[in-house]
């Protein structure tokens, strides 16, 4: 059953320069007991779709489109309503999760605010289940009496997700959930969030660049690139027949513990600037594959395999595009187009 449903969503900034075109119709689904990645670089829209789920964007944003959670469209809730949903239905682990405890306040506190919030509890019954959070995310409960000051960066994410999984939401959604961590403790959180996803069936939404955290994590993902969704699919498929240069670019510049050692190549360039008049595929000034209709026309997003998706005019030509992919002088070349 189809917990998430989001529907050509666009998403604008109103800037000096005009409307900068964060998100630009993008859809994607998340099923209920199912986690599902949403990827891509920096500046990509990422945050800002999980902003609009949440109806947290600023005053300069304006959106259209659809955002169906539990088959309620999310855009056109009042503040009350989406109180009442926010937390309680839809938790978020946010970006920069050590910067998002209140630094004088005790840990323990802040999770207690939060039930008491949405749920008629006494503090002590609140406290209790503080502890019972602490424990399921390993972390001593006495530690809830303290500040955030006195926790690890990993203690610190480990309480935020305790704090999200306070009300029992059926949607968890992880704003790159292991940013500034160590690859080890990274490794403790990533296994933490899955755990808690197979005792409890809770979704979970990662939004993250690192492509190596929807691999181990996802079954479905999204790979975004400046504001556009450019492929979607199953995890299996999207690893092991990528459609979209994008995709591939991505897979080739990610080193992998199997097989021969490869050479790693980046992706030449950089996104365009979203406030800008765009025409054609956006990835076409990095594309090494790119054609005039490229330059020309915006491909729409067409089924490569039963429920996967790609936005891509080759996507055809996808063989011999995925063998000249694995050489490291197709992308040398596609950074010498760029010059």
């Amino acid at each position: 059953m189809t917990l998430l449903e989001v529907n050509n969503l666009r998403v604008g900034y109103r800037t000096r320069r005009g409307l900068l075109r964060a998100v630009d119709g993008i859809s994607f689904q998340v099923e209920e007991g199912q986690n599902v990645g949403l990827i891509g670089e920096s500046g990509c829209g990422k945050t800002t779709v999980v902003k609009t789920i949440l109806q947290l964007l600023p005053r300069t944003a304006e959106n259209e489109g659809e955002v169906f959670f539990q088959g309620r469209d999310l855009l056109t809730l009042g503040r009350a309503e989406l109180d009442k949903i926010r937390w309680k239905e839809i938790a978020l682990v946010p970006q920069s999760a050590m910067n998002a405890l209140n630094p004088v306040i005790r840990i323990g506190d802040q999770i207690v605010e939060a039930i008491q919030a949405h749920e008629a509890i006494t503090g002590t019954a609140a406290r209790d289940r503080v502890a019972e959070l602490f424990r399921l995310v390993g972390l001593d409960p006495k530690r809830a009496n303290h500040n955030p000051h006195q926790f690890s960066g990993g203690m610190k994410q480990r309480s935020v997700i305790a704090m999200a999984l306070a009300l029992d939401p059926k949607l968890i959604i992880a704003d790159e959930p292991t940013t500034g961590l160590d690859v080890l403790v990274q490794d403790q959180i990533l296994r933490q969030i899955e755990e808690i996803h197979r005792h409890f069936n809770v979704s979970v939404l990662f939004v993250t660049h690192d492509i190596g955290i929807v691999a181990e994590t996802c079954q479905r993902i999204a790979v975004m690139y400046a504001g556009k969704m450019a492929e979607y699919a199953d995890a299996l498929a999207l690893f092991e027949r990528p459609y979209h240069p994008y995709t591939l670019g991505l897979m080739k510049a990610y080193p992998s513990v199997r097989g021969s050692k490869r050479e790693l190549v980046s992706i030449p360039g950089g996104p365009p600037d979203l406030a800008a008049p765009l025409s054609g595929c956006r990835f076409t000034p990095r594309c090494p594959f790119a054609l005039e209709i490229c330059r020309q026309d915006e491909p729409e997003m067409v089924e490569t395999e039963r429920g996967n998706y790609a936005a891509c005019h080759r996507v055809a030509d996808i063989d011999q595009m995925r063998e000249e992919a694995g050489k490291a002088r197709t992308w040398r070349a596609a950074a010498t187009n760029l010059l």
